[in-house]
């Protein structure tokens, strides 16, 4: 992809002349502004036939950049001024993912030249991926326009909305998943814990085992693992038995909480020092009649379906395991997994 760009004219150019064997850098940022036929530099104005500058295009890489410098003279004296090298996504925008190291001082002008060819090509969306180890970038990219959209412990994800209509790029992750595993062996006992840390530390309230889906981890194995990790016990997925969404839950963001039945294939209990301070298995009638459980709407709810799925089978929803448009493996959670 290559952009306009004004370019030197061999007749006679000061600004050109003067930066001769100079380290490389933009030729002046006010002359090669949006405008689709450049004007040359006013102290040239009545020294030349007015001719037009020739302009050339490129995109290059972060690397690219710094390995060639801003600008580019060859015998034809015509001057490539560089632009950061981007993908196009289906929406009409552009991502911009930064992979080797860059100064400051040429990263800014490529951002902004960069930023005016995109305006020019009616982009919307443009969105710069920066890792942690660029962070020197942040401040030059977030005074042109760029704002925080999310952070991963490597790297940090600016946008900026370039056209002068209605801002449309979507939130970050608005949710966390988190699942609960009711564990009912054939003598009705459920598995519970009691945790180290959080909100029931030294209440001697039991619980089910609970955690938090990893990314790009199911439902039906997170639940599976969680249980294998603070108990030790071995589990087959059966059923999601109910969910629940609550919001501001977590660093404000809310939260999908989903309540699983899973059938033990291992009785014998090996618990997980860090987090969980004692486990068991207990009648499922004394886990439900616990003061806590009793006085606690969401947790007393959710005992009275692990009641009456261990007595009256009560229906949940299954995991059929299906594929996506793309090929990617996926589960769809419904009532009669059985289904064709």
């Amino acid at each position: 992809m290559f952009v306009p760009r004004l370019k030197s004219v061999k007749l006679f150019d000061p600004l050109l002349h003067a930066r001769q064997g100079s380290v490389p850098r933009p030729v002046v940022r006010g002359l090669f502004f949006s405008a689709l036929t450049p004007r040359k530099p006013r102290a040239l104005e009545g020294l030349a036939p007015r001719v037009p500058f020739p302009i050339r295009y490129k995109s290059i890489s972060a690397s690219s950049a710094l390995r060639q410098g801003m600008t580019e003279h060859n015998d034809s004296e015509i001057e490539q001024i560089q632009l950061l090298d981007g993908f196009q996504d289906s929406y009409g925008g552009v991502t911009v993912e930064m992979k080797e190291h860059m100064d400051a001082d040429v990263f800014a002008p490529l951002l902004r030249a960069s930023i005016s060819s995109w305006k020019q090509q009616g982009k919307k969306g443009v969105w710069i991926k920066l890792p942690i180890e660029y962070s020197h970038l942040v401040d030059i990219t977030v005074k042109e326009g760029f704002r925080y959209h999310h952070a991963e412990s490597n790297y940090l994800m600016l946008v900026c909305w370039l056209p002068e209509t209605l801002d449309t790029i979507p939130v970050n992750a608005s949710h966390r998943v988190g699942v609960g595993a009711f564990v009912l062996n054939d003598k009705r006992e459920v598995l519970v814990v009691q945790e180290h840390s959080g909100r029931f530390q030294g209440t001697g309230v039991w619980k089910l085992p609970t955690g938090v889906v990893n990314e790009g981890e199911d439902i039906c194995h997170a639940v599976v693992r969680e249980v294998k990790e603070e108990t030790g016990v071995n589990t087959k997925f059966v059923e999601v038995l109910c969910f629940r969404q609550s919001h501001k839950s977590f660093f404000t963001k809310s939260d999908l909480f989903f309540l699983c039945m899973l059938q033990p294939e291992s009785s014998a209990i090996d618990k997980q020092n860090v987090e969980i301070e004692a486990a068991q298995w207990m009648p499922i009638e004394e886990y439900a009649a616990q003061p806590f459980v009793v006085g606690n709407k969401q947790f007393n709810f959710m005992a009275k379906i692990c009641l009456a799925k261990a007595d009256h089978g009560y229906p949940g929803f299954g995991a059929l395991a299906t594929t996506t448009g793309g090929g990617k493996r996926t589960y769809i959670y419904c009532s009669d997994p059985e289904i064709e």
